[in-house]
């Protein structure tokens, strides 16, 4: 599976790639950490996905990443196979604000889809995407090149550091925050990212989890 986008980065108005190593360092410090029960719970989650609905058990899609660099983003399937070709269908009953579609009750998701979506599981398969380097495990979520297409010129800003798979926006009510709000948190990670910044949002993450607020 070919995980790297060919698509020229998106033109940002500001200087796209701020170095983080200590921030890299600890991405590779953790998910060495979790390797192993991450690889026991990704066999079964990867099972329950191939024996409920037809179709394969990881959905590729590309997104955005630091810089306006496109990536192609892994997760556990959480929808039925032609979810794509309905997006059009559904993209009216939005119950988010703003540019990024999110709906409570999306058709399109299976029965363990909303388990893994709840408990967060579907994103699991990320930790591939931050051992390549193209996600962290704490910053903004990447978005659709659709969506950025659509952001405001101050939106661009959350590009500015890498993509995650938790984040402030993440650890603050997720899809239940609108657009403008998840955009005011990322761009305030953005300005003030840093090691003590990102454990005290994985350290978040592990309670936003639990309570799976705004995760659907």
């Amino acid at each position: 599976m070919t995980m790297q986008s060919t698509n020229p980065p998106i033109p940002l108005p500001f200087a796209d790639a701020r170095p983080l190593t200590a921030k890299r360092a600890l991405d590779l410090a953790v998910v060495g950490a979790l390797a192993l029960p991450a690889l026991a719970v990704g066999a079964v989650a990867a099972l329950a996905v191939r024996l409920t609905s037809p179709g394969p058990v990881f959905f590729v899609q590309t997104r955005i990443g630091q810089g306006g660099v496109p990536f192609r983003m892994i997760k556990f399937r959480s929808m039925y196979a032609d979810a794509e070709a309905r997006r059009a269908e559904v993209l009216a009953g939005s119950d988010r604000d703003g540019v990024c579609f999110k709906a409570r009750r999306d058709p399109r998701v299976t029965p363990v889809g909303r388990l893994l979506r709840r408990t967060s599981l579907d994103e699991l398969p990320q930790l591939l995407n931050v051992l390549k380097g193209e996600m962290s495990l704490v910053g903004p979520r990447p978005a659709l090149p659709e969506e950025v297409a659509a952001y405001p010129r101050a939106a661009l800003e959350r590009l500015s550091v890498p993509a995650g798979i938790s984040g402030l926006w993440q650890v603050s009510g997720r899809a239940d925050l609108g657009f403008e709000e998840m955009v005011a948190l990322d761009i305030a990670y953005a300005r003030t990212a840093g090691l003590r910044t990102d454990i005290s949002i994985l350290l978040r993450t592990v309670t936003a989890v639990l309570t799976a607020r705004g995760a659907y």
